[in-house]
């Protein structure tokens, strides 16, 4: 089980995994397991129990009588695998019981197959079990057969990558009987088993179930063993029959013709294929796909989309390279709805399919359209310029023409021979230029001109000599020659000219997706302009309907089957375009970028789900703050005033002035604190749903600070240090008050006892206002902590607010444009920084308009509305000044 490494040490190789799969409780699983572990170890394997459930079954006791087994991890409801000590006792194989179990609370790993990896990963062989209905992608199926809801599953993709998976089969019918016998349940549990879970029917489909999941991993197995031997012939192990479509009238006939022959075949694999050409000829009507797509999707079979080298046989070799690699059986066409005139010039595809198919059958499929067509030659598609094949047929014409003179002209100095050099030349020439056609024109026209005006009998086209005829037919040759490698040249330039562009236009479109924050409306506005399209929109199937989830242009259609290009992404996620339809190679682009168009939606989903957890995450935690917090500030000063007011009313105590006195006050304090806590309360609201306005004035630091003390109390520890020529700021006078009366009152409670300064400065168009205190002060990394609504930093004494002063704080001075920080005290401490810009000077009346210094508007310490105050007051009132 190890190997040793280069330097010594040792490298284990992962251990083997054996599942024994049932499609039932009491199949046999454990059984089997058990029969095995016996078997290995008779043969000298170490072999140990890692954990078995024998349910009570004598049987199964009695095989596991004997072997070693590895004591059990106590929990609360009995005892779970132990990890560490199979670790420690390192066996060759363990065994261990029902794959899919959860693991009991407090276990290293959540579930069972979780603890078998880990054994796996030491080098450890393990022999397993687990029924079908544990499955993760069969659980919502077994749950509509049975009813039953399975809670424990184990991901497929585990069970896939064991090295033996052994399907434990019994009829229905004898594990009925079995269960019957009282050697799976309790005899008190049978009746109940047998009417419910354990029916005929209920049997009868998770049986077929646990098959055909084998049967696919089998078939898995099988396309892994070829790909990796390089097996390209069909092997009949499963009938797989595959339908190629066109996209034309005869498509529906074909597939539906295809679908009764799988049925006939035993239920055989039906998968529906579309060839498009590489070079963008002869493609589907636009829409079709769609039709062919739904239609698929009717009958059951799968549909699929393979493109096609240029060229009379690409088509072909896509189909059955297709059919190969799937391991098709049996292949469908439709007939050509060629005439047979036409097919005399190209046999067809069907023709060349049948002659290349090998060992896999070929049906062709009659239909309405058969043989319908006109004739039509086969298209000669030239990938030169438009610009070289006008020229390429002017010299043509004057190619030979010229030759035809110059020939004349030198009669007396050059022979035959170099007469037929000339018309080589310039047949050359014009093969270079305008490729095949002309060439075909300048041989032709060449050779009747040589034939007529150069050679013995002149002015006949007479062919007298054979060597003449062989000219003739040579310069044919060459021309057909030349032209075809200038043609394919020609065709390999535009081919990576095409590729060039593509690569640029993918890596504009990654550079999109990877670089903006939101990139998927980006991307389809480039994808737009890219491909000409008057409107591209990313659509989702939910509900049963067509929902935009992005577009870029004119919203014109809503469904993939009304678009001009669809290209599926992911099964219910489309990409659509209108304006025109696109060649091939443009769609295989197209499908390129819905994979990256996939990528901006997720990540856009993802984001916008971490900012919903986000905000999530914040309501609970300022809720929960606010409950703790709130709830206990709340109840303290309630608390205070219930029992003052017990006490002044209880006729049975009898109290003093002095008494009376202090309670009145307890009950004044109490409510000073409630109103405070609310007020902090309802301001924070208000901020948080941006309805506070300040009025924006003239302030003065000194006069809003002396304000701002008279309600603060202890105000007697807080000491001023404003200059009187510091210049005022704009500001909200009463916003500004609530501000400095906050910092003050939290600079008391956490300052250790020490004295508050108030100290104010000016500096680039601002003044500041610090609140210094020389309490413990607050670490570097907390501080903004110190303006998060309900942050207390860890105090939670009866003193301590509700943790929203400077949330308050900070907010409110924001609203008027300026900062609150904090900052460390020389010498230790806190110190809290508000800063607001400079007022502009004032404005100067002038005499027209009566002279005198004029202010924005009236100060606020000096006039105050109606109503304002404690009495209630008319708008009307006059203003009155604060004495």
């Amino acid at each position: 089980m190890t190997t040793g490494g280069a330097t010594g040490g040792t490298v284990h190789q992962r251990g083997e995994l054996r599942i024994h799969l049932g499609a039932a409780p009491g199949v046999g699983k454990t059984y089997a397991m058990l029969c095995e572990a016996r078997r290995r170890a008779e043969r000298g394997t170490d072999v140990v129990v890692g954990l078995v459930e024998t349910h009570g079954r004598a049987r199964t006791a009695e095989l596991l009588a004997g072997l070693e087994s590895v004591p059990r991890r106590p929990t609360r409801f009995g005892g779970e695998l132990d990890v560490a000590a199979v670790l420690a006792r390192r066996p060759e194989v363990v065994l261990v019981d029902e794959l899919a179990h959860t693991n009991a609370a407090g276990s290293g790993n959540a579930k069972r197959w979780q603890d078998i990896d880990e054994l796996l990963a030491a080098g450890i062989d393990v022999l397993s079990t687990v029924n079908v209905q544990h499955l993760e992608s069969l659980n919502d199926v077994v749950e509509r057969i049975t009813g039953v809801r399975q809670r424990e599953t184990v991901p497929d993709e585990f069970v896939r990558r064991a090295d033996q998976i052994e399907l434990v089969d019994i009829t229905p019918e004898a594990l009925r009987r079995r269960m019957a016998h009282g050697n799976v349940y309790a005899a008190e549990k049978v009746d109940a088993a047998l009417a419910n879970y354990f029916q005929v029917g209920n049997l009868i489909a998770l049986r077929e179930l646990a098959l055909l999941w084998v049967a696919d991993e089998v078939d898995t197995a099988l396309q892994r063993h070829r790909a990796e031997k390089h097996i390209s012939e069909t092997w009949e192990t499963r009938e797989r029959v595959v339908v190629a479509l066109t996209g034309g009238p005869e498509s529906e006939t074909v597939l539906r013709r295809a679908t009764r022959i799988a049925k006939r075949a035993g239920q055989a694999d039906l998968l529906a294929v579309h060839v498009l050409r590489g070079d963008g000829l002869a493609g589907a009507p636009v829409g079709a796909t769609n039709a062919l797509r739904r239609l698929a999707d009717d009958v059951g079979a799968s549909f699929h989309t393979v493109v096609g080298d240029s060229g009379a046989g690409g088509v072909t070799d896509a189909l059955l390279e297709f059919a190969r690699g799937v391991n098709a059986t049996q292949l469908v066409l439709g007939t050509s709805r060629r005439s047979r005139l036409a097919r005399v010039f190209d046999e067809g595809i069907g023709a060349r399919v049948i002659r290349e198919s090998g060992s896999i059958d070929v049906h062709m499929v009659t239909h309405a359209s058969a043989g319908a067509s006109a004739l039509r030659l086969p298209r000669l598609h030239s990938a030169i310029p438009l610009d070289r094949r006008v020229l390429g047929w002017v010299l043509a014409v004057l190619g030979p023409a010229a030759a035809t003179l110059l020939g004349a002209s030198l009669d007396e100095i050059v022979g035959l021979s170099t007469d037929v050099v000339l018309f080589f030349l310039a047949t050359i020439v014009v093969a270079l230029v305008g490729g095949l056609g002309p060439a075909l024109l300048a041989a032709l026209l060449g050779g009747l001109l040589l034939n007529f005006f150069l050679t013995p009998p002149l002015y006949s086209l007479t062919i007298s000599e054979p060597e003449n005829a062989i000219t003739v037919v040579a310069m044919l040759i060459v021309a057909v020659l030349v032209a075809l490698v200038v043609d394919r040249a020609a065709r390999r330039g535009e081919q990576a000219a095409r590729a060039r562009t593509e690569a640029a236009l993918l890596a504009s479109f990654a550079r999109t997706v990877l670089t903006r924050a939101d990139p998927l409306p980006r991307l389809l506005q480039k994808v737009r302009e890219a491909f000409g399209l008057r409107c591209v929109a990313l659509l989702e199937h939910e509900d049963g309907e067509w929902r935009r989830v992005a577009t870029s242009g004119p919203p014109e259609c809503g469904r993939p089957e009304d678009a001009d290009v669809d290209v599926p992404v992911e099964p219910g996620l489309h990409l659509i375009g209108t304006g025109r339809s696109l060649p091939a190679h443009d769609r295989r682009l197209l499908e390129t970028v819905g994979g990256q168009a996939l990528l901006a939606l997720r990540s856009q989903r993802a984001g916008e789900e971490a900012l919903r957890a986000q905000r999530r995450a914040e309501i609970n935690e300022t809720r929960g703050a606010l409950l703790s917090a709130v709830g206990h500030d709340l109840r303290t000063p309630l608390t205070s005033i219930k029992a003052a007011v017990g006490s002044l009313r209880d006729p049975l105590l009898r109290l003093s002035g002095t008494d009376r006195a202090e309670l009145l006050e307890t009950v004044e304090e109490s409510a000073d604190r409630l109103t405070g806590l609310v007020d902090n309360l309802l301001d924070s609201s208000r901020l948080a749903s941006g309805a506070v306005e300040p009025l924006l004035e003239r302030v003065g630091y000194d006069e809003v600070a002396a304000r701002a003390l008279l309600g603060v109390p202890d105000a007697a520890r807080v000491r001023l240090e404003i200059p009187g020529d510091l210049p005022a700021v704009t500001a909200d006078a009463g916003l500004l008050e609530r501000v400095v009366a906050n910092l003050v009152d939290n600079a008391l409670r956490h300052g250790g006892g020490a004295p508050v300064v108030l100290r104010a400065s000016a500096h680039e168009g601002r003044a500041e206002l610090r609140v210094v205190d020389s309490g413990p002060g607050v670490p570097k990394k907390r501080r903004e902590k110190l303006f998060a609504p309900f942050q207390r930093l860890g105090d939670r004494r009866a003193t301590g607010g509700a943790g929203l002063g400077l949330s308050v704080a900070r907010g409110l001075t924001e609203v008027m444009s300026g900062t609150l920080t904090a900052e460390d005290t020389p010498g230790g401490g806190l110190t809290l920084v508000v800063s607001l810009p400079v007022a502009p000077p004032p404005t100067l009346r002038g005499p027209a308009d009566g002279g005198g210094l004029v202010v924005g508007s009236p100060p606020r310490e000096e006039v105050v509305r109606a109503g304002s105050d404690d009495r209630a007051g008319s708008p009307d009132d006059p203003p009155r000044v604060r004495p």
